[in-house]
């Protein structure tokens, strides 16, 4: 009966985990593409690695998300086997509360070694690889990442580009319009460059790119000033600015784990706690959420699902905010997550304990009587 018992709620509770990580996995990565479509659109972004960005950084989403789809999908799984009343059949077979939430630890550890190798592991390689990306787009220039039939402003230079028709390979384009703003001691200068085609073209010693216009005007002229120099010409170059990339990737994140352990920087001590942290909940939550589970039939499956989010979301708020405070030497990093995890497992065994203690309290008062 244990072993036909165990799989059935392994079962029950799995199915819910998984169906609410992968809901509030699509909310999340839909947003976030969202949001780099737009950088793409804007011309800030190469439409070209949005899917490999979203992949890189799935692991450090799931992490965060599939702690939340445990602790629902028990809280949510076992509500409806109370309110159909299975849970009552169970007890009066024998089941005890301690038996349930030993039944309910055995899948949650591998969930729990399943999100500590993401974390420990995958996560930051998924984020370096972004870093790495991010880095490489920051090398291109406003020409990389032109988007035909928009104007289009580099970030960092005081020029705007537009083309009308670009080739695949942005090598070659029609009808240009290139806007560029100098300025100087107490005046700014503005140049316009009309052409009716364009080209990009790497010198073989330096390999410096140069972007060649053909057939067209430049306009010379100062704003608000009346006079305005023109000049046509038939061929015209104009060198494209490179930006150097940064081989070592800094950001603390995307930092293997082996490269934090035994440093005395806040900074990687806070985000190592932050590492271990995340795994470390999970059995916490599990012993929160079993005795938060048992619902009366009357009441529906639902009504604690709104006080188990707000807990589960004040603990990795709490998380958050004393790993800044271990960053920024406000709290020392003996204490740091660890007073956080304390405080929870101290709350979940009160929660747990309740029950049998306002039982056996009971039972006593009937046995004076």
């Amino acid at each position: 009966m244990p072993s036909i018992l165990f799989r059935y709620l392994a079962k029950e509770m799995l199915k819910v985990t998984f169906a609410v990580t992968g809901v509030v996995l699509l909310i999340i990565m839909s947003g976030r593409f969202v949001n780099y479509l737009a950088q793409a659109a804007n011309g800030t972004l190469n439409a070209d690695i949005l899917f490999a960005i979203m992949g890189y950084r799935m692991p450090e989403f799931l992490v965060m998300i599939i702690p939340l789809g445990l602790f629902l999908g028990i809280i949510m799984a076992y509500g409806r086997l109370y309110v159909e009343n299975e849970m009552t059949v169970m007890g009066a077979c024998g089941v005890s509360q301690g038996q349930l939430l030993r039944m309910t630890m055995i899948p949650a550890l591998g969930v729990m070694l399943l999100v500590a190798l993401l974390s420990i592991l995958v996560a930051p390689w998924g984020i370096k690889k972004v870093e790495t990306i991010l880095h490489q787009q920051d090398s291109m220039t406003e020409f990389d990442t032109l988007v035909p039939g928009r104007f289009q402003k580099f970030e960092g230079a005081n020029r705007v580009t537009y083309t009308e028709s670009l080739t695949d390979d942005n090598q070659q384009m029609e009808k240009v319009f290139i806007a560029h703003q100098s300025s100087g001691r107490g005046s700014s200068e503005m140049s316009l460059v009309l052409a009716e085609r364009g080209r990009i073209s790497t010198t073989e010693e330096a390999g410096q790119r140069y972007l060649i216009l053909s057939d067209g005007y430049r306009y010379d002229l100062t704003p608000g000033g009346k006079k305005v120099r023109v000049t046509q010409y038939g061929t015209y170059g104009v060198r494209m600015e490179e930006n150097a990339v940064a081989d070592e990737i800094s950001k603390e994140q995307a930092l293997p784990t082996s490269a934090l352990l035994g440093s005395d920087n806040l900074t990687y001590i806070a985000e190592l706690q932050w590492r271990i942290s995340l795994p470390l909940l999970i059995p916490i939550i599990v012993l929160l959420a079993v005795p938060l589970s048992k619902v009366n039939p009357r009441q529906g499956r639902f009504v604690k699902l709104l006080p188990g989010v707000l807990l589960y979301l004040l603990y990795l708020a709490l998380l958050i905010s004393t790993r800044g405070m271990v960053d920024d030497g406000r709290l020392s990093p003996q204490v740091g997550v660890w007073s956080v995890h304390g405080v929870y497992l101290l709350l979940a065994l009160v929660v747990y304990f309740q029950e049998p203690l306002r039982v056996m309290i009971a039972k006593r008062k009937v046995a004076h009587a």
